[in-house]
């Protein structure tokens, strides 16, 4: 028996029965052969961590722009500690923790450089609008590869997809437990990177989140983790107290950090740097990588220079723009 078949037989016999067993997958938009070690969720999984898109997030924003200190949230650590939650939920609920983790992983492939705000710019500028779930469809689908996508499967491009609130539901409940870790993950790590911050305080938490859900980040992620677990079945979902201390946490987050004058200070900077870059590459095509302008001429421009500034890190940006706005000091020769 090879190995990918002894995992599918212990997903027959281990998984519940509302779990998404890799061999009841909808497969591949391209058939391809499959692997004699993983299954076509765990080939998903590999194929997200080693594509160029995962390892631009280290250099995207989370909350705060292009941090000097190390330990604040990037883009790709938010990823690795929303896929390590939800594996979490999934193993113990008896999900399929492969798929689990797949969709984690791929969720913010999309997103752009100084994170919402660079969402919103392009939103703004572009006629179809700009959502960054659709996006990390977009370039798993069309960007990655050298234009020829990922191939992954339906499940997986459907959980990336529906992770946003916003959307619809995922057809898995593998894709339900992410799009309920990413909101679990963002909250409290970005609780922790306000307080670094001096955005806030330990003592500006609201009383009942705290008094429900806990004091540390810790406490309050294994409280939401163990209501899930305890309250989900064919329904994924917080008991009635949790899903109230939760909101209104995420509210205070909201009222008091991501629209909090400290944070926002740089984003009408990071935004304007979007909008000009936007404009110069809508009026200069051929500045952009060949991929784009063959994207240009197949997908319409306005779509190519979505997904060439979308793929950019944040310091790609400010570098990029600077070399366009900032003049250079004369160089003679002359030396003295």
């Amino acid at each position: 028996m090879l190995p990918r078949e002894r995992i599918i037989q212990n997903e027959r016999m281990t998984l519940s029965q509302y779990a998404c067993k890799s061999e009841d997958s909808r497969g591949r938009r391209i058939f391809e052969p499959p692997c004699d070690f993983r299954t076509d969720f765990q080939r998903d999984r590999d194929r997200i961590i080693h594509c160029n898109s995962f390892r631009r997030l280290k250099r995207k924003t989370q909350v705060f722009l292009i941090p000097h200190s190390d330990h604040y949230r990037t883009r790709l650590t938010h990823t690795l500690e929303v896929s390590q939650i939800a594996r979490t939920v999934a193993c113990a609920l008896g999900l399929n923790e492969a798929l689990t983790e797949a969709i984690a992983l791929g969720h913010d492939l999309g997103h752009t450089p100084f994170g919402h705000d660079g969402e919103r710019v392009l939103n703004k500028l572009m006629d179809g609008g700009f959502a960054h779930n659709k996006q990390s469809k977009r370039v798993v689908e069309r960007l990655e590869k050298d234009g020829k996508g990922l191939n992954l499967t339906f499940e997986v491009i459907d959980g990336i997809v529906a992770h946003r609130g916003s959307s619809a539901p995922p057809i898995t409940q593998e894709g339900m437990v992410v799009r309920f870790c990413d909101k679990i993950a963002y909250i409290n790590h970005d609780i922790e990177d306000a307080i670094r911050g001096e955005v806030i305080r330990q003592s500006d938490l609201p009383e009942f989140p705290v008094r429900v859900l806990g004091e540390t980040k810790s406490e309050r992620i294994t409280s939401l983790v163990r209501s899930l677990v305890n309250n989900s079945a064919e329904e994924i979902k917080f008991d009635t107290e949790t899903q109230s201390a939760f909101t209104e946490l995420r509210n205070f987050m909201f009222e008091r950090v991501y629209r909090a004058k400290k944070t926002v200070a740089e984003k009408d900077k990071a935004a304007f740097i979007v909008e000009y870059l936007f404009d110069h590459f809508y009026k200069n095509k051929d500045k952009m990588p060949r991929l784009y302008v063959q994207i240009a001429e197949e997908d319409g421009l306005e779509t190519a220079v979505g997904d060439y500034i979308s793929g950019m890190t944040d310091e790609y940006a400010v570098d990029y723009f600077t070399r366009l706005c900032v003049p250079h000091g004369w160089n003679s020769g002359y030396i003295i």
